[in-house]
């Protein structure tokens, strides 16, 4: 397919019939629970991945592509009649992932431009910046223009999530300033952000039902935000929350999104939080 075609990881979260739709490539992680390592999403579904966790004794680990699995894909939209391609990452200070999509695009012998962008977000903060690319793609948008509009979107997008637990985000070592809320009272429900690609903290709230309506406060609160997407790692109170929001975006034009291997083994179950882009 000539013109422009966008390529991600599968830390973007984006529900699967949303990346055929969008005409979306997607290099997947891996995934370990101890001495087993699963491709995400070919040997491992969102469904058997929260599966695995219940009944694990170690809490999974996360691994980044190798450069030959992103040089594969280049290579095959090229040979597809791709006339450039924009890969866009979970963020570089979460993961290698994007280290390997550079490396891959340096070794290409220029039969196609990649262009790799750093989303300094994750799960659906990165997805909804790979679906503004797939759709000006799809529009017929030169390369100049997808990359340059999407480099200015990572400065305006913004995510925010309440997690049930801490354990696999300090296990994991992606915690970055949001290590003040260790050794608070269980009961506590932290609400973190990613900013320029860490997690931070961004409030701490003494119930669960009290973390959802602050979220949807700081929603509320931003303006006229576009691109409204919510990212739930099998959170029961999904619907709860979705009602909260629709009191400022219609329910209808809520992107929703499961949670998924990689970001899931960082944020735990019951994580759920939305992501936007904001006002300019």
């Amino acid at each position: 397919m000539p013109g422009i075609r966008v390529v991600t990881d599968s830390a973007c979260d984006l529900p699967g019939p949303v990346v055929v739709e969008n005409g979306v490539s997607i290099v997947p992680l891996s995934i370990r629970f101890g001495d087993t390592e699963l491709v995400d999403g070919r040997d491992l579904t969102v469904e058997d991945f929260w599966a695995r966790c219940t009944k694990s004794p170690v809490l999974p680990e996360t691994a980044a592509p190798s450069p030959g699995a992103f040089a594969e894909t280049f290579r095959g939209l090229a040979a597809g009649g791709a006339d450039g391609i924009v890969c866009i990452n979970l963020a570089s200070k979460l993961s290698a992932t994007i280290q390997a999509a550079q490396a891959a695009a340096n070794d290409l012998d220029g039969s196609v431009p990649v262009q790799v962008i750093d989303s300094k977000t994750a799960s659906l903060g990165q997805g909804i910046l790979v679906l503004a690319a797939a759709r000006m793609a799809a529009e017929g948008k030169s390369m100049e223009d997808v990359v340059g509009t999407v480099t200015d979107l990572v400065d305006r997008v913004r995510l925010i999530a309440t997690l049930d637990t801490l354990d696999n985000l300090k296990k994991g070592g992606r915690i970055g300033g949001a290590q003040a809320f260790l050794g608070s009272m269980l009961s506590i429900k932290p609400v973190i952000q990613v900013i320029d690609g860490a997690v931070e903290q961004e409030s701490k709230q003494r119930t669960r039902t009290r973390s959802l309506r602050y979220l949807a406060d700081k929603v509320a609160a931003a303006g006229a935000i576009e691109g409204l997407a919510v990212m739930h790692a099998q959170a029961p109170d999904l619907n709860e929350f979705l009602d909260l929001l629709s009191r400022t975006v219609p329910r209808d034009q809520i992107l929703v999104g499961d949670v998924g291997p990689v970001i899931g083994t960082h944020a735990g179950p019951g994580a759920i939080g939305c992501a936007f882009f904001a006002p300019l």
